[in-house]
């Protein structure tokens, strides 16, 4: 069981004297100065020097002193002053207000007790002040608010909040402020946080932005407790090194395990290449037998060197395979099992590419590491309407396969080889296109040679081969509409078959090696590829038909309201090439049956669903469906089911069945309080294998969640610990989120942050044409 308790404080967000707030939030309850003050008008001004006095009454003496009484308002810019009496000290340049004082300009309105502005200097000095922002929550109170001539603001002995006023939830209180209008930066001294009236942070100095500049130091640390890492303490200092360059270094104590380090370096290269570099290491694990140390390390970046060249490099590592289950990375969730490690450049023109690539995926918890790319060069080139509407495209690549085992023997028990590969596929294709319908007649070529190494003599494999492949497509579809009736509302309903006819010839090639290839999925989009493998290192033959048709509803406002395909694939000979050398299948007269249905089923209730069906065997072989009420905004409930039967578990090497059926809402009890939940049921091994449920509730300036979680822990086999670390099957947490707005927070809270929640998340499963 865990319990978590995160505050993280980043003061008076957007705090800008001078420009436009940004909006509120539709959450957010922007708080309005209690005395209603007439719009500012555009100033024809330039300078804003100008001032502007009216009254009921007045008296003055030429060069002297004015005496303004009864509704006294002065305009200057942008800035206005109402008040019940003024004096113009003309000779000084200086204005002095005070009874029912308003004072307002772009950013911000403040009453107070008097006020005395100096025109000289363009400053003023407010006593007794309370102050609104525009457009925000923020408010408070001022014993002194003073604005300096470059436009600073000081507050003294002041306060502020984002409740609304008689609202104590949350104040801090600050025995002095100041606003650089300039660095757009806040200081703040001898600060106190009170809660509900009670004191429970005292800050003596800090600084917090008022807009996106960056600046040194320490951000607010997060508080936990669990179970599995004990009392953790996380305490950011960001580091700004340069316009281009930052660095965000975490230590976080872990009472279980030790101190876990995070730093996190971003930087900007030129105008348009930017990378970070994340360092992560947590010195001798005491929660694991040995304690192990146990690191990560991540470089990317990305970018174009000018207008042609594009440059990408991704490398991440790990210690040990269950890393990303035991500590919170920056860098991948628990979920992440793939490591990714590619560098990249290429060079663009108009009608040709070319690239030089390298890749190396390492998979967590894998025996059998896949190929490394090192290193592939590539050349793509196009030519639409090369002659008479026929188009040419022309892809090749050479490719060098290494592995870390060559040689060696894998745990099936054979050689794993290495290669290069050189590929070229030359294409033409001449479509027709018509309001009603398209028409495309493909022919291409698959000419590709392989020099193999590292291979056993029993293996089968040749150190050299050479394969020619020609292909023929011919695609056609056709869309056909009429005018329906159906439960007395009126529909526009199209149908639109779809046929393709490809041949594609037969070569031996159980003498070459896997290197990339593995088997493409079934779906009814599927149905109608070239290839049924992806990778080059397997190319089927083919001499087959597909048949598919696709229907849709609209309505009157031409919404789609339901879309309905099927089809399947009809094989005029079998298939002789396969992914293994002695697997033997007999290859069905046709394709499983796949269909897929989406639709508004009525009003706020929406349907999603797929289905793979052998026909012949009269089985199921994949099928999913979702069931969606959705009447409003942050209002959901969505039953699920989905079945996938002999599905590899590359953990153990087995095949499973996977019967999965689940449940999911989210719904507001009331304005400020809402629930989310979800369930799912292994309905194979009769058990919950995730279970989440949370409750909210958002004020106009706090808001808390508590949720609990429970759900089936991966685990990965590791070599990290000196004797056997068992680890747990399930892990179940509580936690308890705080967010203080205005002071920042530990993240969003709300509906759609709460869905995506565990390993699950919400999918919007529709895609109606809308």
């Amino acid at each position: 069981m865990q319990i978590r308790y995160l505050v993280a404080l980043s003061l008076l967000p957007q705090l800008v004297i001078a420009g436009e707030a940004p909006a509120p939030s539709a959450s957010q309850c922007v708080v309005q100065p209690p005395v209603p003050v007439p719009a500012v008008q555009p100033s024809t001004d330039e300078n804003n020097q100008v001032i502007r006095i009216s009254s009921q009454d007045s008296e003055a003496q030429m060069g002297k002193e004015a005496r303004f009484s009864g509704d006294v308002t002065v305009t200057q810019g942008n800035r206005l002053i109402k008040a019940d009496e003024a004096v113009l000290d003309q000779e000084n340049e200086q204005l002095d207000a005070n009874g029912n004082l308003v004072f307002q300009d772009s950013a911000f309105t403040v009453t107070a007790e008097s006020l005395q502005a100096r025109m000289q200097n363009n400053s003023a000095t407010l006593k007794g002040a309370q102050y609104w922002l525009h457009g925000q929550q923020v408010h408070g109170d001022a014993n002194e608010l003073e604005i300096t001539p470059d436009n600073n603001l000081l507050l003294s002995e002041t306060n502020f909040t984002t409740c609304p006023p008689g609202d104590s939830s949350w104040l801090l209180e600050a025995e002095k402020i100041k606003i650089d209008s300039s660095d757009e930066w806040g200081e703040i001294w001898d600060a106190r946080l009170r809660i509900a009236g009670v004191p429970v942070l005292y800050v003596p100095y800090m600084t917090v932005p008022v807009s996106d500049k960056r600046k040194t130091g320490l951000l607010f640390p997060t508080f936990s407790t669990s179970s599995t890492n004990g009392v953790e303490v996380a305490v950011p200092w960001y580091w700004n090194i340069a316009p281009e360059y930052d660095m965000t270094i975490t230590p976080n104590y872990m009472s279980n395990r030790g101190l876990f380090l995070k730093n996190e370096f971003r930087y900007l290269a030129g105008d348009a290449q930017q990378g970070q570099i994340n360092l992560e290491y947590l010195d001798k694990d005491r929660s694991i037998s040995g304690n192990p140390d146990r690191y990560l390390y991540h470089w990317n970046h990305q970018g174009a060197i000018d207008k042609n060249w594009r440059v990408l490099a991704d490398y991440t590592d790990v210690s040990d395979n269950n890393y990303f289950n035991d500590l919170n990375s920056d860098v991948a969730q628990a979920t992440d099992n793939q490591l990714s490690r590619v560098g990249e450049i290429a060079y663009f023109q108009n009608n040709w590419n070319a690239g030089i690539r390298v890749q190396d995926i390492k998979v967590l918890g894998e025996t059998d590491e896949p190929y490394q790319v090192m290193p592939q060069v590539s050349f793509n080139y196009f030519s639409p309407s090369l002659w008479q509407n026929l188009d040419f495209s022309f892809a090749s690549e050479v490719t060098n396969f290494a592995h870390k085992d060559a040689g060696e023997l894998s745990l099936a028990g054979q050689t794993i080889p290495t290669a290069t590969r050189l590929h070229v596929e030359p294409s033409l294709s001449y479509p027709i296109y018509g309001p009603a319908g398209s028409f495309v007649s493909e022919l291409k070529l698959y000419q590709t040679n392989y020099w193999q190494r590292d291979f056993a003599n029993d293996s089968g494999l040749s150190e050299h081969v050479s394969r020619t492949i020609p292909q023929a497509r011919l695609y056609g579809q056709i869309n056909f509409e009429r005018q329906t009736k159906l439960f007395d509302e009126n529909y526009r309903q199209t149908l639109e078959p779809q046929i393709q006819y490809l041949y594609v010839g037969h070569q031996d090639q159980s003498d070459i090696g896997l290197y990339d290839t593995a088997a493409l999925q079934d779906d009814f989009y599927g149905l109608f590829r070239d290839r049924r493998y992806a990778g080059l290192d397997r190319i089927a033959n083919a001499n087959q038909v597909t048949l598919g048709v696709t229907s849709r509803l609209f309505d009157d406002h031409n919404e789609e309201q339901l879309k309905f395909s099927i089809g399947q694939i009809f094989y005029l000979e079998d298939n002789k090439v396969n992914l293994l050398p002695d697997l033997v299948e007999e290859t069905p007269s046709f394709s499983v049956l796949a269909a897929e249905m989406d639709a508004k089923l009525y009003e706020d209730f929406y349907f999603s669903g797929s289905v793979q069906y052998d026909t012949k065997e009269q089985d199921n072989k994949k099928s999913e469906f979702t069931l969606d009420y959705r009447p409003g905004a942050n209002k959901l409930v969505q039953l699920s089911y989905r079945y996938i039967p002999d599905l590899l578990n590359t953990n153990t090497n087995d095949r499973v069945d996977i019967s999965q059926a689940g449940i999911r809402g989210a719904w507001p009890i009331r304005d400020d309080l809402y629930f989310v939940g979800n369930w799912y049921y292994d309905l194979n091994e009769s058990r919950s294998i995730e279970t989440y449920t949370g409750i909210q509730y958002e004020s106009c300036c706090w808001a808390v969640r508590l949720s609990y979680h429970y759900r089936i822990k991966t685990n990965y086999d590791d070599d990290i610990a000196t004797v056997p670390d068992p680890r747990d099957q399930f892990e179940s947490g509580v936690y308890l989120n705080f967010v203080i707005k205005g002071l920042g927070g530990s993240g969003p809270l709300g509906v759609a942050d709460m869905l995506n929640e565990g390993l699950f998340n919400y999918r919007k499963p529709l895609y109606l044409r809308n």
